[in-house]
């Protein structure tokens, strides 16, 4: 059976990607198309904050995207430097809030520790992170995206934690995402499952699936990465067939499984 995968590939040098990995286990056939394309922004004034760990309580990221922001940023060797010499140990004794493991790996390579990685979502981090803050302490650095939304943002304001946000990147519709699409479906047919990455994904994906879906697309099982992505798609009246207990590999293979699984016992019937 084919799973079609609406997410960016992850690093050519880091092997073959984890999703289509695990999904070949269960003998699924997936195939990955680029949805988004990003553009940074801000990055002189990312280094700037990010040179002041003493004006802060700590860092928050919801994204891999920030991270490859602060990447940017260390590809200058004078920042390098400073990273390595003394910020990189100044920010070590703060904490680095996450919220899963493809962030939290990140977080890792750039030397830090990264906490609260089990969290999976922006609702369960915030929890995580009024758990260990105290009101009215130095603000939270949170580099993120211009679409992000206000959970996490709202739930420390409500508790009185600081929080200091910098829109770091743009997201916008990969260039040849529509082409892409046109020519999955013209050469590998409907997939048994679509699964959605991300609330943007939905927005730029959803038109296009229709089209070339016409009325086969009631036979088709659209799967979430997670409850945020889960509640766009309903938004825009996906049903849902089901979504990742957590945002890993594991969890979307056996949950696409078990929802395939379903839907050949009820036509068996």
């Amino acid at each position: 059976m084919k799973v079609l995968l609406l997410k960016d590939p992850k690093d050519k040098d880091s092997g073959p990607d984890p999703y289509i990995k695990e999904l070949g286990l269960y003998g699924f056939e997936a195939t990955l198309i680029p949805v988004l394309s990003f553009e940074f922004i801000s990055l002189e004034s990312l280094f700037e904050k990010l040179s002041h760990p003493e004006c802060y309580g700590g860092l928050v990221f919801t994204s891999p995207r920030a991270l490859e922001a602060i990447k940017l940023c260390l590809k200058e060797n004078s920042k390098n430097e400073a990273w390595s010499k003394s910020l990189k140990q100044r920010w070590n004794t703060k904490p680095a809030y996450v919220v899963g493991k493809a962030t939290a790996s990140l977080v890792e390579e750039i030397g830090l520790a990264p906490q609260g990685e089990k969290s999976g979502n922006a609702e369960k981090l915030a929890e995580y992170i009024c758990s260990r803050e105290k009101p009215n302490s130095s603000a939270l650095l949170f580099p993120c995206g211009a679409l992000k939304r206000e959970v996490l943002p709202t739930v420390l304001r409500e508790k009185g934690i600081p929080l200091e946000s910098l829109t770091v990147y743009q997201t916008t519709q990969h260039t040849h995402l529509q082409e892409s699409l046109s020519s999955y479906f013209s050469q590998q047919g409907f997939p048994a499952s679509i699964v959605f990455f991300s609330p943007s994904g939905v927005k730029f994906c959803l038109q296009h699936i229709q089209k070339l879906s016409g009325d086969l697309i009631n036979h088709i099982k659209f799967a979430a990465i997670g409850p945020t992505t889960a509640e766009a798609m309903e938004a825009a009246g996906i049903p849902v067939s089901c979504t990742a207990e957590s945002p890993t590999p594991q969890d979307l293979a056996a949950g696409i499984q078990k929802a395939l699984r379903l839907q050949n016992c009820s036509l068996a019937k």
